[in-house]
């Protein structure tokens, strides 16, 4: 391009562009001498008009009187010189300066570019004189001939940066000071039930408490009155978190000391401390100590600011960079110069008109065209390449230039050849240079915590060996770092927990971090460690922290064998003792049934029987309200509109309960249904409301409930081990004695009860409980000692519809059959038996099987089956897949199932569509019922 070629775009940004080029225009420069600007040198408007696009500082003197011009980012450097500096001799403009800048000048004017960092200078400014620090970068301006013609110069104060630096220094140095001095740390011991803190005189003066009284002991709340307000909150929540569950505890918050000079007002702290249990799962001791890590916290907070200034500095360096004279060329496939700015001119020293049409490596020597000329071939090949190399320089040093190439195509595609830009980046690597030792030194400060922390601490490859690990795991398992690395980390894993180890690793490998995971880990002499491990995966790293809870461990394991031996005794006596019970009655019935027999005295008969039939359904209820307690009751869960059935129930409700009880029943609008067994909720609340009845033996009030519950994760209404969602609530509470808070504890345990002996099984709550538990719900007692009791029973919500409450069900003779044929598989031979007969006395066809197996091959033969009647727990192929297979090769079939328990007793799956159940023992009525209704649909 021709120089006079950008006159034009100068001319037209300065009469276009912003505030200081109208500013330039509109001055009189008749009496300087550069005469007016449409006379002015195409160098001097093309370099303004660089300038006046830059974001960052610049200043341009120019001519031999060195006229000041600036862009709109330099006009705050400025201050009250603002109104004068246009046009003023450079000099002139910054007398009070001039003796520490002048040098600087004087190198750009004699064709050296030079630049300054942090340099201090005593400037006038707002009125008065301020310290201030600056960095400068100066460089030459050549006229349209060639000649240096003025400098330009880039600056930025960096005075913040500085002063935070010496900040940051005399904070460390202050840091180092109370170390040595021994106040930097504190311990204390607090006594929770006494609420009485001992602790030494270094935490004592920290919070402001007289030593001779922390030393004594004193409450809590002396101590955190020397807390900034701000940060109580979250210090009492981390306390109560660690109270709640027993462990270790860790907060930073600030302490006001008003006895301090106001620098040293505010001290930050680090508390650390265990909090220790008694038996009974109450905090007892909580001992700790406290760091004083205020100058930690200063220098931190000073160095991410600086931080962040150098980022910001090293950004604006870099347009700048792009705006200021780079070395810029066009080369064509010959690797000649078409073209070459007159910024060559300072580099190499020749004159960009005498390269034009000359080979690269004569303009930058052999050596350096060896090194680039691979990249020149890629960017002539088509690529942009970015790339940096060592060159020559006319001052004799070599420098590192960042070399961008940019191929330039003609229309047909082909490449005509490539655009050249170098960039001096000396500079900028040199201060990466000084980043990366500040950042060296910083990671040896927290090396210190890698060499002297307790905890196993490491990285592990994706090959699954360990990469690092600290001295910790040699103090704690003696294998020595050696050995550890030149093992996977899994061959030191107790094999029995290979499979979750393996588990978690897959966790990670998918960039999930892992947190609480525990296995247990061989040492050296050949002892198992149990180590609580974090791990968060970073690119082919995985970062792992392990803590020993070994001894943790094996305390909660004691408490827990305890805890399971006490119930197994609890539950055992109460069966043996309720059993034998009715086991004596039934015995007894028979024994004194045969003895009339033989007597030939049949005239109470029918009174041993009775007796006998009412023991063994009080034994088959209790059965139940055991597998109910244990979660392995069969269930029907079906849709069930909850105001419907309590409403069916209130005329049983008002027979059960004394003339005393005053009953109330409240249902919300617009109930949700839920998903449950109606017969064994309706029994549920049938318990609750007696166990309610036998709470008010003088008469009260009880008020059944039901409601729409939206638990969200931080409800506060959600009772502990209930999960987040929606549910429907039945709440039965009576204005009874109430329960004390031992008691409540013990509710739901089996066998447990207050009431006299012989009157109550202490099965009733237990039944509930596990009833909600199995169908995805929750059972909470709130109660207190003489104001009565409220059981909310949770159970999930139903996102369907349900069906109208039922009707009472009114007595009906047993029906009979009609010839079908019933298929009855079961293993109990006396059970089968009685089946079959009394399906030969309802007119029925029986055919009987005594396992899966045998039923099957009869499913498979081509006699017609009407129905298939099945134990569920079948030897072999049980009564579930039995179905399965039935209906697969006879689509259709009706099924009854018969159990008593079952390990999976939740019935209603997809492939039990239309199935029914009917649980041991069952009257012959409602077997025969059952059966009939199944067949007529």
């Amino acid at each position: 391009m021709e120089p006079a070629a950008g006159v034009a775009p100068a001319l037209r940004f300065l009469a276009e562009g912003g505030l200081t080029g109208r500013e330039i225009l509109a001055r009189d420069w008749s009496g300087t001498a550069l005469g007016p600007p449409a006379s002015w040198p195409v160098s001097l408007r093309t370099t303004l008009a660089t300038m006046l696009a830059c974001p960052s500082a610049m200043f341009l003197a120019w001519g031999p009187d060195l006229l000041s011009f600036y862009n709109d980012a330099y006009r705050p450097i400025l201050g009250d010189r603002l109104g004068r500096a246009l046009g003023t001799p450079f000099p002139e403009l910054w007398a009070d300066v001039w003796a520490d800048v002048g040098p600087l000048c004087a190198s750009a004017l004699a064709g050296r570019p030079i630049a300054a960092t942090d340099l201090p200078l005593s400037m006038h400014r707002h009125g008065a004189a301020e310290e201030t620090w600056w960095s400068f970068t100066y460089s030459p301006v050549r006229d349209d001939s060639g000649a240096i013609a003025g400098m330009i110069c880039t600056t930025a104060e960096t005075t913040a940066h500085v002063l935070a630096e010496r900040q940051r220094r005399a904070s460390d140095e202050r840091l180092e000071l109370a170390l040595s001095a021994g106040d930097g740390i504190g311990t204390w011991d607090w006594d929770v039930p006494n609420d009485r803190v001992t602790a030494d005189a270094r935490f004592a003066r920290l919070y402001g408490v007289d030593p001779e009284t922390a030393a004594r002991g004193a409450p809590i709340a002396e101590f955190f009155a020397g807390i900034h307000p701000e940060d109580i909150a979250q210090l009492q929540a981390a306390i109560a978190a660690a109270m709640r569950a027993g462990g270790d505890f860790t907060a930073e918050y600030r302490l006001l000391r008003t006895d301090a000079p106001q620098d040293e007002a505010v001290r930050w702290v680090m508390a650390q401390g265990h909090c220790i249990l008694d038996d009974d799962g109450h905090p007892a001791r909580f001992p700790g100590a406290t760091f004083d890590i205020t100058a930690r916290r200063l220098a931190a907070e000073a160095l991410a600011a600086s931080e962040a200034r150098l980022r910001t500095a090293a950004a604006e360096l870099r347009v700048v960079a792009d705006i200021l004279p780079i070395l810029v060329a066009f080369v064509g496939p010959d690797y000649r110069y078409g073209f070459a700015n007159a910024a060559y001119r300072s580099w190499y020293g020749v004159d960009p008109a005498w390269m034009i049409g000359r080979t690269v490596e004569e303009v930058v020597g052999a050596a350096a065209f060896a090194g680039s000329r691979s990249w020149i071939d890629r960017a002539l090949a088509g690529a942009e390449v970015e790339f940096e190399t060592s060159l020559p320089h006319a001052d004799g040093r070599e420098r590192i230039g960042a070399v961008r190439l940019r191929p330039r195509t003609a229309p047909d595609g082909a490449v005509e050849g490539v655009h050249v830009f170098v960039q001096d980046v000396t500079e900028r690597r040199s201060v990466e240079a000084a980043l990366t030792r500040e950042v060296e030194a910083r990671t040896r400060e927290r090396d210190r915590l890698w060499e002297t922390t307790s905890d196993l601490m490491g990285t592990v490859g994706l090959d699954g060996y360990l990469k690092s690990v600290n001295p910790a795991w040699t103090r704690m398992l003696g294998w020595s770092a050696e050995a550890l690395l030149a093992r996977p980390l899994l061959d030191r894993v107790d094999p029995a927990d290979h499979a979750g180890a393996v588990a978690t690793l897959a966790r990670l490998a998918a960039g999930e971090t892992v947190t609480s995971f525990i296995d247990r880990v061989i040492c050296a002499d050949g002892e198992r460690r149990t180590v609580m491990w974090t791990a968060v995966p970073e690119g082919a790293l995985y970062y792992v922290v392990g803590r020993d809870i070994t001894e943790q461990r094996q305390a909660e394991e004691a408490l827990l064998q305890a805890q399971k031996m006490e119930a197994v005794g609890q539950l055992t006596g109460g069966i043996a003792h309720d059993f034998n019970n009715l086991l004596t009655g039934i015995v007894g019935s028979l024994d004194l049934m045969q003895t009339r027999i033989r007597q030939g005295r049949g005239d109470q008969i029918d009174k041993y029987i009775a007796a006998a039939l009412a023991s063994g359904q009080r034994a088959a209820a209790l059965t139940h309200r055991l597998l109910a307690f244990a979660r392995r009751q069969p269930l029907e869960p079906r849709p069930v509109a909850v105001d419907a059935l309590i409403a069916g129930m209130e005329e049983l409700l008002r027979r059960t309960l004394s003339e005393r009880v005053a009953l109330k029943i409240a249902t919300a609008d617009a109930l949700w249904p839920t998903l449950c067994d109606a017969h064994q909720l309706e029994n549920g609340i049938l318990n609750l409301a007696i166990n309610a009845r036998d709470a008010m033996p003088a008469g009260g009030r009880l008020t059944i409930a039901a409601d729409n519950a939206a638990l969200g994760r931080t409800d506060a209404r959600r009772p502990a081990g209930l999960a987040a969602g929606d549910y429907v609530r039945i709440q039965v509470t009576d204005t009874g004695t109430g329960m004390t808070p031992e008691v409540i504890a013990k509710a739901f345990d089996p066998f447990f009860t207050t009431k006299p002996i012989g009157q109550g099984t202490g099965l009733g709550l237990s039944m509930v409980y596990g009833f909600a538990r199995q169908s995805e719900g929750h059972v909470a007692i709130a109660s207190e000692s003489g104001r009565g009791t409220t059981i909310s029973l949770y159970l999930p919500r139903h996102r369907g519809s349900a069906p109208p409450g039922r009707s009472s069900e009114h007595e009906a003779a047993v029906p009979v059959g009609r010839g079908e044929t019933v298929l009855v598989v079961e293993d109990e031979a006396v059970v089968r038996d009685l089946i079959v007969e009394v399906l030969h006395d309802l007119g029925y066809l029986a055919l009987e099987a005594a396992d899966g197996l045998a039923g099957l091959a009869l499913v498979e033969g081509a006699g017609r089956i009407d129905l298939l009647v099945t134990d569920v727990g079948l030897p072999g192929l049980d009564g579930r897949r039995l179905a399965r297979r039935a209906r697969a090769l006879r689509p259709g079939l009706k099924v009854l199932f018969i159990t008593g328990y079952a390990e999976n007793a939740t019935f209603g799956d997809a492939d039990e569509a239309g199935a029914q159940m009917v649980t041991k023992p069952f009257a012959i009525d409602a077997l025969a019922g059952r059966i009939r209704a199944i067949i007529e649909g």
